[in-house]
C-alpha cells in the first residue's frame, strides 16, 4: 500500500527537533532575543551569512551576559560589501562552518521573540541556511523596529525608517555600527525605547 504525500513525515536532525521542543515549554519570563546578520550582499538565494550577533532582553533589560556572536567561514565571498562589514575572507575572527553557526544559534534563541531592524531580511538569510540542512524554518515569533516606529507615528507601510535615522531621533549611541553584534545591541536599545513608547 502507498500512503498519500501528505502522512509521509520528514526525519529531522536532531538539533530540529530540540529547537522544535522548546515551543512546548511555557518560559517563566518572557525572553526577547535581538540579533542581526552581517551578510556578502542583500540576495537572500544567492549570498551568505557573514556573522551573526544577538542579545538578550528580559524583564525590559538587556541581558549582557546572555549573548551571541559567531563568524561564518567563507564558501562565497563577496570583496565589494567588505568596506560595510570589515569581514575578510581570511580575517582575524575565528570562523566556523554555516551549519555549526546555525545550530549555536537556534540553542541560542530557542523560542525567543526574536527583534532586528528590518528583521525579515536577517529571518530569511537563516530560513536559507536552515533549508541547505535539510531542516525546516524558523518557529519564532518576531517584530521589527522599523514597523513599531510605524506604528508609533502612524507612517504607512512604505515609508521605511533606517536604523541609523532613529538612532539619531532616539540619541542612541552608534558604537559598533555594521557589525551583527554592535547593531544586535543598538538595536536592542531601540527596541526598549519603542516598546516603552508603545506600552507593550
Amino acid at each position: 500500500m502507498k500512503w498519500p504525500f501528505s502522512t509521509i513525515i520528514k526525519d529531522y536532525p536532531e538539533y530540529w527537533k530540540k529547537y522544535l521542543a522548546h515551543f512546548e515549554l511555557k518560559n517563566k519570563e518572557k525572553r526577547y532575543v535581538v540579533f542581526d546578520c552581517e551578510t556578502t550582499g542583500l540576495d537572500t538565494n544567492k549570498d551568505r551569512i557573514l556573522s551573526i550577533g544577538a542579545i538578550a532582553i528580559v524583564n525590559n533589560q538587556i541581558k549582557i551576559n546572555d549573548y551571541y556572536e559567531c563568524f561564518v567561514s567563507q564558501s562565497i565571498f563577496n570583496a565589494e560589501s567588505v568596506p560595510i562589514h570589515g569581514i575578510l575572507k581570511e580575517g582575524k575572527e575565528e570562523k566556523i562552518t554555516e551549519e555549526d553557526a546555525v545550530i549555536s544559534f537556534l540553542d541560542f534563541i530557542k523560542n525567543a521573540t526574536l527583534i532586528g531592524h528590518h528583521i525579515a531580511f536577517d529571518i530569511e538569510m537563516i530560513n536559507e541556511a536552515l533549508s541547505r540542512l535539510k531542516a525546516g524554518r524558523l518557529k519564532n515569533q518576531y517584530m521589527d523596529t522599523d514597523i513599531m516606529y510605524q506604528k508609533l507615528k502612524y507612517l504607512p507601510n512604505e515609508q521605511h525608517t533606517s536604523l541609523d535615522e532613529l538612532c539619531h531621533i532616539y540619541n542612541i549611541r552608534k558604537t559598533a555600527r555594521h557589525t551583527s553584534s554592535g547593531d544586535a545591541y543598538i538595536t536592542a536599545l531601540l527596541f526598549l525605547k519603542l516598546k516603552r513608547k508603545l506600552d507593550i
